[in-house]
């Protein structure tokens, strides 16, 4: 049963969208939707919160370059090609703001989520656990290389998973990543 109830609260989160088009209704669910986080002025530049736990991080692109980078090789279903991303581990980012990671992530911090946006505000959510190492062998990773160069018109900054079948959830152009609670 408590499978089937994450499995619901993540589907009725993915659902929220970051627009900032329209007017931000109070959802009618105990879920609520994260504040949308500041869209940073220039492109390079990606914003990092924990809502009202912490406040928020701003890397820009030499700050991000300066932090120690895996390299993940995974196959991108929309090119059907195998592609090298080099770029942070997002555990590794959601450290900036406090996030509860490895023992600490236990009990009521076990309903925490992560909302990626991209500059288009195209969105995509993760539970906590699904980006925590000592929870998940897949990786998530936030690149700022492909194949030894930047990411172009794809950047400066992509999220990419690699135990997803598809790529729905990388997001490009990555402006902001959001630490949320269910309320």
């Amino acid at each position: 049963m408590r499978n089937h109830l994450g499995l619901i609260l993540l589907l009725a989160i993915s659902i929220i969208r970051c627009d900032a088009a329209l007017p931000q209704q109070a959802p009618a669910t105990a879920v609520t939707a994260a504040t949308p986080s500041p869209t940073p002025a220039s492109g390079d530049a990606l914003v990092l919160s924990a809502g009202s736990d912490h406040s928020p991080v701003a890397l820009s692109a030499a700050d991000f370059s300066a932090l120690p980078h895996v390299t993940l090789t995974v196959h991108n279903a929309h090119s059907n090609a195998d592609e090298s991303y080099s770029g942070v581990p997002l555990a590794t980012l959601l450290a900036k703001v406090n996030a509860p990671l490895g023992s600490d992530l236990r009990g009521k911090q076990m309903t925490r989520y992560v909302v990626a946006t991209g500059a288009d505000h195209y969105s995509v959510v993760f539970s906590l656990a699904e980006v925590d190492p000592s929870f998940h062998a897949g990786q998530v990773i936030v690149a700022d290389a492909r194949d030894g160069k930047p990411l172009g018109s794809d950047g400066p900054f992509r999220l990419v998973v690699s135990d997803d079948k598809r790529p729905a959830r990388w997001v490009h152009n990555l402006v902001s990543i959001t630490l949320a609670n269910v309320q």
